[in-house]
């Protein structure tokens, strides 16, 4: 395996690296590596919803939101759901 040395720490992050291994029963390196890895994952998901044109569901769900009740039709509810129904494909 591979070893990094990372100098300069400020005091207030190994304080919470320190209580994180801890809570979690892991040594100080076994703790590090687990968020380290957290971040990088974390890191490529937003990455790659970046690059995908894709929006969150969040935003999805409050465009949603905002469109709810703004739709004009002058169908009845009953023959817009027959119309939704009748133009679905397998």
């Amino acid at each position: 395996m591979a070893r990094l040395t990372i100098r300069n720490i400020p005091e207030s992050v190994l304080e919470q690296i320190k209580t994180l291994s801890q809570l979690e029963r892991r040594s100080m390196n076994s703790q590090t590596l687990v968020l380290l890895e957290t971040a990088l994952h974390a890191y490529r998901r937003d990455a790659d919803m970046e690059h995908s044109n894709q929006i969150s569901t969040e935003t999805q769900t409050a465009v949603w939101e905002r469109l709810s009740g703004e739709w004009d039709d002058e169908r009845s509810t009953k023959d817009i759901i027959a119309d939704i129904y009748s133009n679905r494909t397998n």
